[in-house]
Formats: C-alpha cells, sequence, structure tokens
C-alpha cells in the first residue's frame, strides 16, 4: 500500500514514517525540511519532497510513485505563541496547505483516505472535565482557530465530494526528538543547573499528555480503522490529566537533583487552563495507550541527555 505523510519531517510525522514502514507501507513524504536520500531512509521514507504541500509537488510525487491510497496529512501550524506573532504564516501553513491537497485529491485522487492531524486548541477553555467530540468548539488562538478551519475545509471536501475524512485531534503530544515546549525547558535549564525554575502559570493547568509513539500508532490504526461516514472526528487522548507541576516534578525526578519549581501565575496567551480528552470514541475502536507517562518522561530524559553528550 503507497502511503503519503505530509510534514514527515516534523516531530510526529518522523515517529509516524517510521511506524508505517515498520508495518510494510511504502511511505513517501512532503513537507518543509532539507533530507538526504539517507537520512529519509532511516526514517522510513522511500522519497521525500522538499517543498509546499501543493498540486506541482503532489503531481511529481504521484508519477513518480502512483497514486497514495492513504494520506496522513501533518503538515500546519505547530505553535500557539508562533500563531500569534505571525498569524497570516499559521494560516498559510494549516489552512492554505489543507485546501491544496483536498483540491488536488479531489481532481487527481478522489479515492484517497486522508488522516489529517488536527488540535484540542479548537477547543478553548471552560471546560472542566473530559471534552467530547460533540462540544462545540470555541478555539482561543488563531493556531486553534486555523485548526478548526482546516477540519471545517476537510468537512466539505467529505460532503461534497466524497474525500473520505478522518480528523485526529491530538492533545498534549511529547516524547523523543521533541525540541520544544515545557519539557525541552525544563531539560534545558536543568541542563544549564539553574537551581531554581521559575515556570509560567500556576502549576494547576491540566493536560492530556500523550507519547508520540502511541500517536504514531494510533495514526496508523485508524488508517486501518475505516468508518461508514465519509468524515469523522475522533480525539487523540487518553483521559488522564497530568498537571503542569507534575510534570515538572516528574522530569525533575528522572533527571536526577534537588531543583526547585516556581510558578509565576501569569498564563499564557491562547492557553485554557483544562484539556482533557473524552476517549470514548477510541475505547469504541479498541485502541489502547501503551506507554505510562512515568516511563514517557524518562524516555524523554534519557534521550535529551543522550543527543545533548
Amino acid at each position: 500500500m503507497i502511503v503519503w505523510v505530509t510534514g514527515a519531517n516534523g516531530f510526529i510525522g518522523r515517529h509516524l514514517a517510521h511506524e508505517l514502514a515498520g508495518a510494510g507501507r511504502a511511505v513517501h513524504g512532503v513537507g518543509h525540511g532539507a533530507l538526504d536520500a539517507t537520512e529519509a531512509r532511516r526514517l522510513g521514507l522511500q522519497s521525500w519532497i522538499n517543498g509546499e504541500i501543493d498540486a506541482a509537488n503532489l503531481n511529481a510525487l504521484a508519477a513518480a510513485h502512483g497514486l497514495p491510497a492513504r494520506i496522513f496529512h501533518l503538515a500546519g501550524g505547530s505553535s500557539v505563541g508562533v500563531s500569534i506573532e505571525r498569524p497570516f504564516e499559521d494560516f498559510s501553513r494549516t489552512v492554505a496547505s489543507t485546501a491544496r491537497m483536498l483540491e488536488w485529491l479531489r481532481g487527481a485522487a478522489p479515492d484517497c483516505d486522508v488522516i489529517a492531524a488536527s488540535s484540542a486548541a479548537v477547543y478553548g477553555a471552560d471546560h472542566a472535565g473530559p471534552i467530547a467530540e460533540g462540544v462545540v468548539p470555541a478555539p482561543m488562538s488563531p493556531y486553534g482557530q486555523h485548526k478548526l478551519m482546516m477540519e471545517q475545509l476537510c468537512r466539505s471536501y467529505a460532503q461534497s465530494f466524497g474525500i473520505r475524512c478522518t480528523v485526529v485531534r491530538l492533545f498534549s503530544v511529547y516524547g523523543p526528538n521533541l525540541r520544544k515546549q515545557l519539557l525541552w525547558d525544563i531539560c534545558s535549564r536543568l541542563a544549564a543547573d539553574e537551581p531554581v525554575l521559575t515556570l509560567g502559570g500556576t502549576g494547576n493547568e491540566i493536560r492530556d499528555w500523550t507519547d508520540v509513539r502511541d500517536v504514531a500508532r494510533l495514526l496508523a490504526s485508524l488508517a486501518q480503522s475505516p468508518s461508514q461516514e465519509t468524515f469523522r472526528i475522533i480525539n487523540g487522548g487518553s483521559s488522564r490529566g497530568t498537571s503542569v507541576a507534575g510534570i515538572a516534578a516528574g522530569v525533575i525526578k528522572q533527571w536526577g537533583g534537588n531543583t526547585v519549581v516556581r510558578h509565576s501565575g501569569v498564563g499564557r496567551p491562547g492557553d485554557p487552563v483544562s484539556l482533557l480528552a473524552d476517549d470514548a470514541m477510541l475505547r469504541q475502536i479498541g485502541f489502547d495507550w501503551r506507554i505510562p507517562i512515568d516511563q514517557g518522561l524518562a524516555d524523554y530524559v534519557a534521550w535529551f541527555k543522550g543527543q545533548a553528550s
């Protein structure tokens, strides 16, 4: 089976390409970043195009390797902060790239299934517990707004043109090779021997932390469990929440030492207090999260120390 991964050079994309290749899929990628043939093969990619998600590159990929049976669409913005600083750039990366891909599919490969990565940021704030897929979205940031617009494009092409789309709203994905966000920040400061870490917020913010290796397995498995519906939305979360303070304590424990953590009490724009998935649909499908948070944090710290040495 021929599968394409947009954004295959990104954090989740690299893990997904490896997962798919390990399952015997012929995996081809397109997105940003220079990859030589050796590095592409190491990731599990049979070919890689460094460029925009547009008709020219998609036509080139199809001409060289054949039409895909599945497209995993991971290309897009990946930062709330960047979306606030440069909203049009985030729009282009997330919304415009999706529109170009869907329009290409409509003409060239209408039977191809799409598995598109969205974000729990579409839900917004004021959710005290697990959030079900049917909740009315209320994003707080350009990042969340653009992910919602991407979802709406997928729904439109599914309803109007029969393009089968599964949208997966991912929650707080972490794991080896993540070089930004909270875990990277904490480890970088621990490596610098800072005796006191001052983090933003109160520390009580709840997130649904999912290891990227489980997320890659989830995305790959969804391609093997087709829906009777042309369009569906699924939460990519575990329904198990951990506070930011708990994550910080867990990282410090795995690192070793007696670093003190304080919280400024000042939240970041666009950050809700709680984002926790209702995982009923995943349980119905039969998916199980295998990597507990303690193991995931231990693996992350080990990876960080290994790449820094």
